[in-house]
């Protein structure tokens, strides 16, 4: 069987992709890059909020086109979508041929076997897969540590589509991570919905630092990043570790959503402003050419004028490397669905107005960038990132000269404008 894969949504959605596609190939079937040339589309679907289920419907649709004009005999959903809509996809697309959920993706092969709905219970335990390919540029590579949620933030699906927190064991992140070294990696990043909460459900509390220093033993790795921390368990011992080596980049990720305590209070998020603050001037303190990548939701029910001039002030202090801004969706199912609801013009205008700020704070960052030195990694002969940058999500630079792809080297700012930069790669 020749199959065509659509993987939307997240890294930790494109890790699973990796992985069942991984299992197709091992077994004798063979993935192609064109639809049209495809036996079957298998699409791996994002539901997390509104806009990421249109666009999944979106692909469903113009699939299931190419079915009934006979260019593709059969089409596959899985993934978030199928997880929090299993009867709605169902009733909307009876023309789909598989329905199977996130479980039954570890026996893709045999879902495939069959016409209608596989849809198994998620699994209560992570393991390392039995087989692992790379959708992505092969000298960087996503290694999920954990999947699901135990935060329960009132805007957020995650818990009922991805299922509690579970931690791979810690053995067996090792063991991924030295695969991805032997193929050729050299740029990890660390990925779960709270990498910061790693090991809490299999050891009794955070392991993340545990995890890094075992991770940073292994022979020939070359740069490990952390994405999507917890404020308040991002911890100094944390910070010093990276501050102490340059084999892990230092940037993280972390998604504060907002600053005002009255949003953070209905919001659900289990920390306040102060400790916020205290977790970023600490990171600043300890590693002082920290990278900051953070996401906030403009337009929460109850968002005053007053929270939302708090927000613009803050962008503005702490100044951002990267960030994201995201107008609130009200998702059935989540605490904050039955609150009272922010209109529409105004969640836009907000976001158009944090957008602006952040606009002229990378104005201010890229005036000081010019002249400097910084880490590079590149994914092309003449483009790539710098450190402050993660794969898929942030600002790309371009080199005065061509360089080895998957290199990792330091390089001059010569130009910078918005997150568009040129470097000069440095002789070594």
């Amino acid at each position: 069987m020749k199959f065509y894969l659509i993987s939307l949504g997240c890294p930790k959605n494109l890790t699973n992709s990796e992985e069942f596609s991984a299992r197709l190939l091992a077994k004798g079937h063979k993935m192609v890059f064109s639809p049209e040339k495809a036996d079957e589309i298998i699409i791996n679907t994002c539901g997390f909020i509104a806009s990421a289920v249109k666009e999944a419907k979106e692909e469903i649709r113009a699939a299931l086109e190419l079915k009934a004009k006979g260019i593709v005999k059969k089409v596959a959903v899985t993934g978030c979508l199928v997880e929090r809509f299993q009867e709605q996809v169902q009733k909307e697309f009876p023309q789909l041929d598989t329905v199977f959920s996130l479980a039954a993706q570890d026996t893709v092969e045999d879902a495939l076997k069959h016409r209608g709905n596989i849809l198994l219970p998620l699994p209560k335990t992570l393991s390392i897969p039995e087989y692992k390919m790379s959708l992505t540029a092969p000298h960087t590579a996503y290694l999920k540590v954990a999947d699901g949620c135990n935060n329960r933030c009132a805007y957020c699906t995650i818990p009922f589509i991805r299922g509690n927190y579970r931690s791979k064991p810690m053995k067996e992140v090792v063991q991924e991570a030295k695969l991805m070294i032997e193929n050729g990696v050299k740029e990890i990043s660390l990925i779960a919905q709270d990498t910061t909460s790693y090991g809490i459900d299999l050891y009794g509390k955070p392991q993340l630092l545990e995890l890094l220093e075992k991770l940073l033993k292994l022979k020939g790795l070359g740069r490990l990043r952390i994405m999507y921390g917890y404020p308040h368990r991002v911890t100094k011992e944390i910070a010093r570790l990276m501050a102490s080596t340059d084999k892990i980049f230092h940037y993280i990720d972390i998604p504060l959503q907002h600053i005002a305590d009255p949003v953070l209070t209905r919001m659900n998020r289990h920390c306040d402003a102060a400790q916020i603050r205290r977790t970023l001037d600490m990171l600043k303190t300890e590693v002082p050419d920290i990278s900051l990548r953070t996401n906030f939701i403009v337009g929460f029910p109850g968002e005053t004028k007053k929270d939302f001039n708090e927000l613009k002030k803050f962008v503005q202090e702490y100044e951002f490397d990267n960030m994201g801004v995201f107008e609130f969706f009200r998702e059935k199912g989540t605490a904050a669905y039955g609150m009272k609801q922010i209109p529409a013009a105004v969640k836009h205008e907000r976001a158009r107005e944090l957008e602006e700020v952040q606009s002229r704070v990378i104005d201010k960052i890229n005036k000081r960038l010019v002249g400097t030195v910084l880490e590079a990694i590149a994914d092309g002969p003449d483009f790539g990132r710098t450190y402050k940058d993660a794969p898929d999500i942030d600002g790309k630079v371009t080199f005065t000269r061509p360089v080895e792809p998957g290199s990792i080297f330091r390089a001059r700012v010569v130009a910078a404008q918005g997150y568009e930069r040129e470097l000069e790669p440095l002789e070594k």
